[in-house]
């Protein structure tokens, strides 16, 4: 179900602080740390105040038409993906200050994070906005090579009324920083406020899902090297969950793969192409020559593409499998295990990535 944000009429909150990973700027919306804050398994009493009472058990009309607005944030941020579509977890807390009106978040952890960086760990951070309003946001500091990081920071939200608060949707955004690049985006999780119980301090471990941007779907694939007869074995197998390209919703995928030495592309194959379908089941088999003391040096580019009769053809999603510089380190292990494992075929799936 798709909504345009204007539709919304929402009041926007005037937030003129932001922070950056491991600083805090301004008092409106900063975040401040909480490592000796009490345990967010710690339940409390329901809070006798009279204004949580009317939003829980009498809502006055004004409530009501914010609550109304608030099942279309739910439509729009239901989560119908696959399980196997998570990329870690991440535990928070939240809590509400009727008298500041004043949303309380605490980060606690994450778990499970997938590893974006070369060592096979990650630098993540976490970043927060209250949808529909991106302008506004803050950060908790980075930790540093961990895939299991421990946060323990608090960040506030100041001057939220509780009907105002219900009328939005916390959106947390973890993401894997880099020194000399871009941020690579980890994963992240939507909670529609209109949700959430504030009579107590509820506790959540949530799954991370890739960005919708992100999602171009996964491929299966096969590697196997024969050392004796320098012999490097690609099988496609499938794919699942393609991006759509196409106005039908659909895709005709293909494949083409490139034998790479260094930047130098060598040799080039490619599959059929198959029409309307974003679910593709290839078994296609490709063998190259390569030699034992090239194998590390070597890398195959597979690149999964959309035919277009008219157009250009538009790139779906790709990986780099390599022992090195690989697309991931899922890319990576894969190739490292070929090479530890000569004459056995290692299958294994990958997700594709944008570019």
């Amino acid at each position: 179900m798709k909504i345009s944000m204007t539709n919304f009429f929402l009041i926007s909150y005037c937030c003129s602080s932001t922070r950056t990973a491991g600083t805090s700027k301004g008092s409106t919306c900063s975040p401040s740390s909480s490592a000796g804050s009490a345990t967010p398994d710690a339940k409390t009493p329901p809070v006798q105040n009279k204004s949580l009472q009317n939003v829980k058990h009498e809502p006055h009309p004004a409530m009501a038409f914010w609550q109304n607005r608030s099942i279309s944030l739910v439509d729009m941020y239901i989560d119908n993906t696959d399980s196997t579509d998570n990329v870690g977890q991440i535990n928070f807390s939240l809590e509400y200050d009727f008298e500041n009106m004043t949303l309380i978040l605490r980060i606690i952890q994450g778990k499970d994070l997938p590893a974006k960086d070369i060592s096979g760990t990650s630098d993540p951070y976490v970043r927060v906005t209250l949808l529909p309003d991106k302008k506004h946001r803050l950060e908790t500091k980075i930790k540093r090579r961990t895939l299991n990081p421990r946060w323990n920071e608090t960040l506030y939200f100041e001057g939220f009324p509780i009907q105002k608060l219900q009328s939005r949707v916390l959106h947390l955004h973890v993401f894997d920083y880099d020194r000399f690049s871009r941020d690579d985006s980890i994963g992240e999780v939507f909670l529609p406020l209109c949700q959430v119980d504030f009579s107590e301090k509820p506790v959540f471990w949530k799954a991370l899902k890739p960005p919708a941007k992100d999602k171009c779907g996964e491929l299966l694939v096969s590697l196997c090297y024969h050392p004796t007869n320098s012999t490097l074995t690609l099988t496609l197998l499938k794919a699942r969950n393609l991006k759509a390209k196409d106005i039908n919703g659909k895709s005709d995928p293909y494949v083409k793969v490139w034998l790479q030495f260094g930047e130098k592309r060598i040799e080039k194959r490619k599959t059929p192409v198959y029409k309307c379908t974003l679910n593709p089941v290839f078994n296609e088999t490709f063998t190259f020559n390569v030699p034992w003391e090239k194998i590390r040096e070597c890398s195959l580019d597979v690149l999964v593409m959309d035919f277009d009769n008219i157009g250009r053809n538009e790139l779906i999603g790709r990986i780099l499998l390599a022992g090195k510089n690989g697309t991931g380190a899922s890319e990576t292990k894969h190739w490292q295990d070929m090479i530890t494992k000569p004459r056995q075929t290692v299958v294994q799936w990958h997700r594709l990535k944008p570019e």
